[in-house]
């Protein structure tokens, strides 16, 4: 041991790692310490120590971060009244994709939402974008989260053999399609798309996701449009990203 007395047998080697110019195994000691710290003392290699109380540091970290982003990609919205109708705040995302820089804040923001919502290790399969604004963030979104991107698609849009579900507009139903083999039974899923509104077309893609033997863990929407109830319509969790409106515009007209 590096403590008893040099014996008269020690080869050449032992003995160079006896001598006090030799440091080898005061490190080898530092680091077994620091792997292994002594009872009730703080572990440094462990973020998350229950004996130092509240969030880890990691977990802290991803909340500020997420506050962080909201501001900016609230601040980065256009709003145009009385579009395309009177009395509708129309909520242009466009800005988020026309410069790189939010881009990547969004899809940073959306990922940090799915952790800190769905876990860690929350095990998605699929992400499922509807037609045609879930398709701008869905599938970067799926490729950071380790998931595949499925689409939902008007009817008539998509080859091979599909399953249909209708959803009420106002004017009249519409329907949307997936492909019968884009999604295999058992496997979690999760809806986007940029706002939920009436709640009607996410709905049916609801259902398309369970016709297939999907199952569905949830919503994630850019925005809501609080006053319309759209949720109401969702079996499965909903989260959104950023604070939506809470009443309708009070048009001029």
């Amino acid at each position: 041991m590096s403590g008893a007395p040099p014996s008269s047998h020690v080869n050449a080697t032992h003995a160079a790692q006896q001598t006090p110019g030799n440091t080898t195994n005061n490190a080898a000691d530092v680091a077994s310490t620091s792997a292994h710290p002594p009872p009730n003392a703080p572990d440094p290699t462990t973020s998350n120590n229950a004996a130092q109380g509240g969030l880890s540091t990691t977990a802290a970290s991803s909340s500020t971060e997420l506050s962080s982003l909201k501001v900016t990609l609230k601040s980065s919205l256009r709003q145009f009244p009385d579009f395309p109708s009177p009395g509708i705040l129309f909520e242009d995302i466009m800005p988020l994709f026309s410069n790189p820089s939010h881009h990547n804040s969004l899809i940073t923001a959306l990922e940090l939402q799915f952790r800190e919502k769905f876990g860690a290790n929350h095990g998605i399969d699929v992400i499922v974008g509807l037609e045609s604004r879930g398709f701008l963030f869905g599938p970067t979104l799926a490729m950071r989260l380790g998931a595949g991107f499925v689409p939902v698609r008007k009817q008539g849009k998509l080859p091979g053999e599909c399953v249909t579900e209708g959803y009420q507009k106002e004017y009249g139903t519409d329907w949307f399609q997936m492909q019968k083999d884009a999604i295999s039974p058992g496997q979690k899923v999760v809806i986007v798309d940029d706002i939920i509104a009436t709640g009607g077309s996410a709905a049916a893609a609801g259902n398309l996701v369970q016709q297939l033997g999907g199952q569905l863990v949830g919503y994630v929407f850019i925005m809501e449009l609080d006053f319309l109830k759209g949720r109401n319509k969702l079996n499965a969790p909903v989260h959104t990203l950023l604070s939506g409106q809470d009443e309708a515009l009070q048009s001029s007209k």
